[in-house]
């Protein structure tokens, strides 16, 4: 997913963009929503998050 997306998602759910990188937002999404903060962390492999929106762009 491209950065002009994630940045509309995070200005729809009351995410503050500032400066943030795309991993940064979609952390912040994931922890607004409640789900663990796990983007890029690492962990796509074992979160267990198969209907993931960010899944397919994840490592």
């Amino acid at each position: 997913m491209n950065l002009q997306k994630v940045k509309e998602i995070a200005k729809d759910k009351g995410v503050k963009i500032g400066s943030l990188k795309k991993s940064e937002l979609v952390q912040a999404i994931q922890s607004m929503e409640g789900n663990e903060s796990c983007y890029n962390t690492g962990k796509s492999v074992e979160c267990g998050q198969e209907n993931c929106l960010w899944r397919d762009d994840c490592k």
